[in-house]
């Protein structure tokens, strides 16, 4: 092949995927252009959807330096340009020299995927030269500017684009009427109302460019004025747009055409060779080029639910078997057993599996990433280094996707607040060019991503000082290091003096904590003055299937995620003590705040408490916490189902599971409980 050696790397597998999908698409919508050339008919959406898929292909195959893909995808672009622009008549020749090029292209990404040692060279060469050839003719314009384009208002006419020009003079000398739809939008809902009106429009005629305008209301509004051809009347158009704050006028009216003529290029002779066969068109076959499968989300999570069913389904007939048992020894006890066993063994397995189809590579996350510190470090004129580490690292799809606004949040602040500028870096000693370093590695059963600036750090004196001014504390003194970071997650908390479009409103980095808990995880913070500041945000790989320590308190039962969990131990109340109105136990010579979650939910008890009890120790970054239940009950994988807004305000409560029979029970938000009985010290 001409194409380098292709080492079939994952990225290389997901270029094959997606051009697989737009070669597939291409041949699709060139079957109806060409349905449409014979209808003597000119859909210009068509056209550029066309156009489009030809321009994504030759920049995927450019970036893996697919070189023979990249230049026929090029020049099918370039000639699908002289198309939408009227430079050449869709003639049947043409459509012949596309769906060539076409097959060549299918069969050139065919013979990647299955890594074939194929020279297709001599084929994409003969089809560029033929795409040349229809290039090649002296220029002849299929439309003609119509007088009637002079009519236009000057700042219409000069803001056209050449392809806006080209579908204005077509659609004046197709005699359609031309106007000018003026929409004055409310700025928060202006997208989709815009996208409303555009799709109304195409359905009565054609968008030929859509232009921002000039309203009144500048502070509230936004206004657009969309230049549109079409073939119904003034009064029609007004009637269909009968909504507020919507005009139509009539720019240049309709005129009646003794027959419209057929778009067809009267300089066949020059095509006149496109009808050779494709090469190997024998050996043409329908099958896909890829084993990759792009599938919606919400299908897998579909699946995921079934799983979670037949896990706790296996966890009953378990149960079943293990009561069977215990009444005497039995063959068919045994072979129940037995078959038990091998069901959980084929469930983990599929369990695994269906993890795997949901896992995605942390690094979508960094390209977001990569974009925002561009844009906010040129607003703001810092020179920023992005450097990306671990964008292998894979994370449950759902997780990734909630995980955008909070690694953005920090990203922001960590250019506004922490970078210096250039001049004041260079003052102390620094380079002028700031990094931001995001790095990701699996940890267990979680994975841990740090945001590490080199700036100058979190001013811990100034966060105290802040919050003596705002009531937080009455003596700074008394506030630790770590607990005084904390206090930047509260609701608008803020260090910052003056307010900018980026920082000082107090907003973002609790957005940042309520983010990272809702997905089970937490976020901690490290800093040192004039050196940086480093975020670490430490998350589950995944929220749908978690093993879990059911354990029973005041007679009702709990799950505690096993992630969280360090240890459980056997206490009574003499190993309990009092500091600070605040019960503590001693566990190998460290102190334990305890917590009973009898108090902490107001259960009440039928009976007395018991004399021993457990206590469960979990944590939630460097923080321990003792949660004192009456009994442990089992471990067991549980499927975690939200409980939806009406519950939301209820803490200490992630979401609920199904035991499989028929009981259901509340998840313990263990990031939260720990939250709550520790915040400032309480």
């Amino acid at each position: 092949m001409s194409e380098p050696a292709a080492t079939h790397t994952k990225a290389v597998q997901d270029f094959l995927a997606e051009a697989e999908e737009i070669v597939e698409h291409l041949g699709s919508e060139l079957a109806d252009l060409a349905d449409a050339a014979e209808r003597s008919e000119f859909d210009p959406d068509l056209l550029n959807s066309i156009f489009r898929g030809a321009h994504s292909l030759k920049g995927l195959a450019g970036m893996f330096n697919f070189d023979g893909v990249a230049e026929l995808a090029h020049n099918m672009e370039n000639l699908l340009d002289r198309l939408r622009l009227g430079k050449l008549n869709l003639s049947p020749h043409l459509i012949t020299v596309l769906f060539l090029s076409h097959e060549v292209l299918t069969a050139t990404v065919r013979a990647l995927a299955s890594r074939e040692d194929k020279d297709m060279t001599q084929e994409i060469a003969v089809c560029v030269s033929r795409i040349n050839a229809c290039l090649a003719p002296p220029e002849h314009q299929a439309g003609t500017a119509s007088p009637g384009a002079a009519e236009l208002p000057a700042h219409i006419r000069t803001a056209l684009t050449e392809y806006e020009e080209h579908r204005l003079n077509d659609n004046i000398a197709k005699g359609r009427a031309l106007f000018t739809v003026h929409a004055s939008l409310t700025l928060d809902t202006f997208d989709t109302e815009l996208t409303d009106i555009t799709v109304l429009l195409k359905a009565r005629g054609e968008v030929i460019s859509t232009l921002p305008g000039v309203g009144e209301n500048v502070e509230t509004a936004i206004d657009f004025e969309i230049l549109f051809g079409s073939t119904r009347s003034h009064q029609e158009l007004q009637a269909d747009l009968e909504r507020e704050n919507v005009s139509v006028s009539l720019l240049i009216p309709a005129v009646t055409l003794a027959a419209p003529a057929a778009a067809v290029d009267d300089r066949a002779p020059v095509c006149a060779d496109f009808l050779t066969p494709a090469p190997d068109e024998t050996q043409l076959t329908a099958k896909s080029m890829s084993r990759t499968v792009r599938v919606d989300i919400a299908k897998l999570d579909e699946l995921m639910n079934i799983v979670g069913d037949l896990v706790l389904a296996n966890s009953a007939i378990a149960d079943v078997t293990a009561r069977i048992s215990s009444e005497g020894p039995s063959r068919s006890a045994s072979e129940l057993g037995r078959a038990a066993k091998g069901l959980e063994r084929k469930l983990a397995d599929l369990q695994k599996g269906v993890m795997e189809i949901r896992m995605v590579p942390v690094g979508q996350l960094y390209e977001k990433m990569s974009r925002i510190v561009r844009k906010i470090s040129r607003e703001q004129g810092k020179q920023i280094d992005l450097k990306f580490i671990g964008a292998d690292t894979e994370l449950d799809k759902l997780i990734v996707e909630d995980l955008s606004d909070p690694m953005m949040h920090i990203v922001r602040n960590a250019i506004d607040h922490g970078i210096e500028s250039g001049s004041v870096r260079a003052l102390l000693g620094k380079k002028e060019r700031g990094t931001i370093r995001i790095s990701s590695r699996q940890k267990g059963n979680h994975v841990v991503i740090e945001i590490e600036d080199d700036g100058g750090g979190i001013d811990i004196a100034k966060v105290r000082e802040r919050a003596l001014q705002t009531g937080l504390v009455n003596d700074v003194y008394a506030v630790s290091d770590q607990d005084a970071l904390d206090y930047i997650f509260l609701p608008g908390f803020s260090t910052n003096e003056t307010v900018s479009e980026f920082s000082g409103r107090g907003v973002g980095m609790d957005v940042v904590k309520n983010n990272i808990s809702a997905l089970s995880g937490r976020v901690d913070i490290e800093t040192r003055k004039g050196e940086g500041t480093r975020f670490t945000l430490t998350l589950p790989i995944t929220l749908a299937i978690i093993r879990a320590l059911v354990v029973r308190c005041c007679g009702r039962i709990y799950a505690l995620p096993i992630t969280s969990v360090l240890e459980s131990v056997i206490m009574t109340d003499t190993d309990v003590t009092t500091v600070e109105r605040t019960e503590v136990v001693q566990l190998r010579g460290a102190t334990l705040p305890l917590l009973r979650l009898e108090h902490y939910f107001d259960l009440r008890r039928s009976g007395d408490r018991p004399e021993e009890f457990y206590v469960v120790v979990v944590g939630a970054a460097e923080k321990r916490l003792g949660i004192a239940v009456d009994d442990l009950v089992c471990q067991q994988d549980i499927v975690t189902k939200p409980l939806g807004e009406t519950f939301r305000r209820f803490r200490g409560v992630s979401g609920a599971a199904d035991l499989g029979d028929q009981r259901t029970i509340l998840v313990l938000d263990i990031v939260g409980i720990v939250q709550d009985s520790m915040h400032l010290g309480g």
